[in-house]
């Protein structure tokens, strides 16, 4: 929910079996903080992001490690969403 309301989407669009940037971009933050701060498995995370397959969950947090390391912008934004989580 928090994702979603950051980039001012409905939770449901980030279950959505679309390749929009707009939603994929979202939904892998999503997937990306639901490993970080949750016990919860690849495959049971996919499940959650509409029935996602586990390697796909595997890229997009990989994915955003990547991006993390070059991009101070998503830094800012992952722990701002964090910080909201906790």
């Amino acid at each position: 929910k928090a994702v979603a309301s950051r980039f001012n989407l409905q939770p449901a669009d980030l279950k959505r079996k679309t390749n929009a940037r707009q939603i994929t971009w979202p939904r892998q933050i999503a997937m990306y903080l639901a490993k970080e701060l949750t016990p919860a498995s690849l495959p049971e995370i996919g499940r959650a992001f509409g029935g996602k397959h586990h390697t796909t969950v595997l890229h997009s947090i990989q994915k955003i490690e990547r991006e993390r390391e070059k991009n101070p912008d998503l830094n800012r934004l992952i722990q701002s969403l964090t910080d909201s989580l906790r």
